[in-house]
């Protein structure tokens, strides 16, 4: 049992999942032979280094060393127990998992993101049906005169909290959850001074849930539909919602993404859902603050296009070029617009339709070229120049790639008309003064070292091949070995195979292993496909063994020689003559 779930519901969760469907919603995945191949999601790289195997139903990364099945995935991915995978896993592939009341020790121990989960899922639904209800037509009507349809709602589950102190509170208690807990998901607010008690956070407010990439809520957002201040209020952070880690709509986005090759990157959830209820679906909004990396590689896995709109202000200006920083530091190809009149996305499309829209999009600049020719480019006051001189060397310090920035390098000092090797050397000296402008290696696993290629090579064999294993135990070869972790993972092969359990698939036993060079090795050559033809693989596992016991021998017959050396120094001639036929059964 794990964390309560049977053993075989786990198996049968394991069984009915497919890995690439799994791994394909939040990495965009082409095929490669029998494989796989995607960018990792894990790490930064250009070149696809992830691969997934449907056959052994596993991943492995061979830039990052990242790897395993479907449940170690989710966990990774979204910072999940290996409970709340699986039955994160058991809901999509259809598979119910018997409920039992679990022990007030056991509520305790209950990951507290799961249960703040299932407070805002109830949250979420109370405030749909409060939309819905006599209480809600004020919003009903605030979000028709906005244009934002039935469709739209039903989408992006919009719901109303109305005014009070106590509408979700109450309900809450109702549902036996603790004012606490509640608290601790941002939804009630603790009392201070006299006053004893918690009260709701959003009042008077159209309520936007904010989920992740799979769809469960973690967060809200809240709108007053008058002229109330703030105008926008937020869930604050908790265990499962970091604002800068999150894209709002993405999971119901993202196959459109997929599918048009892009994304437009907008600032907050009413450009979205106005883009959306226009037609245009392959939208992300930021929630409202500045883009960060997290949010680019969340990106990152679905395409590498990205349009961005921004203001035409100075602050828009500055968003722009941070953003074009990350990315380029996350290899995305980026493009700006900007449009007329200081509108926003939401007001744009209302006015001018989808259409023009289209249009803009369809025109929109090189992120790059844009922040040359319209940021830096043209000619001021000398202090004017002086200044987009100090933000160009700031911007190109700050640049990862180093054949990118010195190609932005030969541009700025283009557009800025100044010397291109000396803007080249001040950029040098800004980035020697200021280490933090450098990122970073890659942090890389240990690579397996001192491991017999022949033992493990054999070890991948019996995993493959689970029923040669009686090849294997026959020939006694596991006591040969000198890799002891080899030749423990072979020992549990072997008991596997005598007790007639199941041999489920080589990524149930290898996902065992503890973390280290061992599973690494083993996942990355699991991962790639067999090099061993069937119609051989006796011939091969023989043939391993044979080698593994010459080297073995070998080493024996050096330890033997040595020691019959030392009987004849010390005149003990009857352990010479035992040693010597020791080391003659050895030929």
């Amino acid at each position: 049992m794990n964390g309560s779930i049977p053993d075989d519901k786990i198996e049968e969760i394991r069984r009915r999942a497919d890995i690439a469907s799994l791994i394909g919603e939040y990495v965009t995945l082409k095929k490669a032979g029998r494989n796989y191949l995607g960018l990792c999601p894990f790490h930064r790289e250009k070149t696809p280094s992830f691969t997934v195997s449907p056959d052994k139903q596993m991943f492995y990364c061979f830039g990052c060393s990242e790897g395993g099945n479907v449940f170690s995935f989710l966990m990774k991915l979204n910072h999940l127990t290996f409970p709340e995978a699986v039955r994160h896993l058991a809901k999509k592939v259809g598979v119910i998992i018997p409920e039992r009341l679990l022990s007030r020790e056991e509520k305790e121990r209950y990951s507290l993101a799961e249960q703040i989960r299932r407070v805002n899922e109830l949250a979420a639904g109370l405030f749909m049906n409060t939309l819905r209800s006599p209480a809600g037509e004020d919003a009903r009507e605030y979000l028709r005169k906005r244009g934002i349809g039935e469709s739209a709602i039903e989408t992006f589950r919009l719901g109303f909290s109305p005014e009070g102190w106590t509408h979700l509170s109450e309900y809450l208690d109702k549902k036996g959850v603790s004012p606490k807990l509640a608290q601790q998901a941002g939804l009630l607010v603790e009392r201070t001074g006299k006053s004893q008690g918690y009260y709701d956070r959003f009042r008077g407010r159209v309520m936007i849930p904010i989920e992740d990439v799979d769809g469960r809520v973690i967060a809200f957002g809240g709108r007053v539909m008058g002229a109330g201040e703030p105008k926008y209020m937020n869930s604050p952070e908790s265990a499962i919602y970091t604002k800068g880690n999150t894209l709002y709509g993405l999971a119901r986005t993202r196959e459109a993404i997929r599918e048009k090759g892009f994304a437009l990157l907008v600032e907050g959830y009413f450009d979205l859902i106005a883009l959306w209820n226009a037609g245009i679906t392959n939208v992300v909004a930021m929630l409202g603050t500045a883009l960060t990396r997290a949010q680019v590689d969340l990106i990152r896995r679905y395409t590498t296009r990205v349009v961005a709109v921004f203001d035409p202000d100075e602050a828009g200006k500055k968003a722009l070029a941070r953003s074009l920083e990350l990315f380029l530091a996350g290899n995305v190809h980026a493009r700006a617009v900007i449009l007329p009149d200081g509108q926003d996305p939401d007001e744009f499309v209302r006015v001018n339709g989808r259409e023009k829209m289209d249009e803009v999009v369809a025109k929109a600049w090189p992120m790059a070229d844009y922040y040359i020719d319209q940021i830096l480019g043209g000619r001021g006051t000398l202090e004017e120049d002086r200044d987009k001189l100090r933000e160009a060397v700031a911007f190109l310090s700050r640049l990862e790639d180093d054949v990118g920035r010195n190609l932005f390098v030969k541009k700025v000092a283009e557009a800025l008309v100044v010397d291109e090797e000396v803007l080249k050397k001040e950029v040098l000296r800004t980035r020697s003064r200021n280490p933090s402008a450098v990122p970073p290696d890659l942090p890389r696993r240990s690579t397996a070292a001192e491991m017999d290629p022949s033992e493990l090579s054999l070890i991948r064999m019996m995993l493959e091949y689970p029923e040669k294993s009686s090849t294997v135990r026959d020939s006694a070869i596991l006591a040969d070995f000198r890799t002891e972790k080899l030749k423990s993972l072979g020992e549990e092969l072997l008991a596997m195979d005598r007790e007639g359990r199941t041999m489920r698939d080589a990524s149930s036993l290898v996902g065992t292993l503890t973390e280290g060079p061992l599973r690494d090795k083993l996942l990355a050559l699991l991962v790639q496909e067999s090099p061993f033809s069937e119609e051989l693989i006796d011939r091969l596992i023989a043939d391993t063994i044979r080698k593994i016991r010459q080297r073995s021998n070998k080493e024996r017959g050096k330890t033997l020689t040595s020691r019959i050396k030392e009987a004849e120094r010390a005149g003990n001639w009857e352990l010479v003559d035992r040693l010597t036929l020791d080391k003659v059964s050895l030929t």
